[in-house]
């Protein structure tokens, strides 16, 4: 990944955070070549902190770490929007973003944090992990795995009733987000490929 923004005299280039499975502003920072860097690198989002002139990695303390889906820059090169998934609030008042008050997560954002914690799982294998157990396993347990969820959740809904059939239904999204992060699919692809399926079955009906 090469990007060339056009650094101000301090040596900064503003950097506006986005979460990638929402679309939802989170924050404002600041990024030096230093902080750019080590974000392309490990693939989660760094700054220069201004009040302490020196490298952060967001979450470094917190735990709330971003995790990297898509660097880009504004038509001047004077800006970066950063699209990363949270694992968790983004501002330091424990709210979900800077620019809201609100805490309790919306489906969205939960989803957007649980992939982002898949993302760790998968790059760092922790023992006594599930979803790390999933990503050893490699694809074919993954695909078995999704398999079994899939018949669970059909005859819960069958037979079993509906709360159960919800618990199997989340236990089956689950898997599928499991699969999509060993896939290194980005929420943009799998908007893309719904909006397909979507423009096709309008002309199937209209045909």
């Amino acid at each position: 990944m090469t990007l060339e923004p056009r650094f101000d005299d301090r040596g900064l280039v503003p950097a506006i955070v986005q979460d990638a499975g929402t679309g939802e502003v989170l924050m404002l920072g600041y990024m030096d070549r230093e902080a750019l860097d080590a974000t392309i690198r490990t693939r989660e989002v760094h700054f220069h902190s201004r009040s302490r002139d020196r490298l952060w990695k967001k979450g470094e303390t917190s735990g709330n770490a971003l995790h990297l889906v898509e660097l880009g820059l504004d038509c001047d090169a004077d800006a970066l929007l950063v699209k990363a998934h949270p694992t968790g609030p983004v501002c330091h008042t424990g709210s979900a973003t800077c620019f809201s008050p609100g805490n309790e997560p919306t489906l969205s954002r939960f989803l957007s944090e649980l992939a982002a914690v898949l993302r760790q799982r998968k790059r760092d294998l922790p023992d006594g992990s599930f979803s790390a157990e999933l990503f050893r396993g490699g694809r074919s347990a993954i695909a078995e795995k999704l398999v079994e969820e899939a018949v669970e959740s059909a005859l819960a809904a069958e037979s079993e009733g509906r709360e159960r059939a919800i618990s199997e239904l989340t236990d089956l999204l689950y898997v599928m987000l499991v699969l999509a992060t060993d896939l290194d699919a980005t929420p943009e692809e799998v908007r893309t490929s719904l909006v397909e399926k979507r423009t096709a079955a309008a002309s199937r009906r209209t045909a």
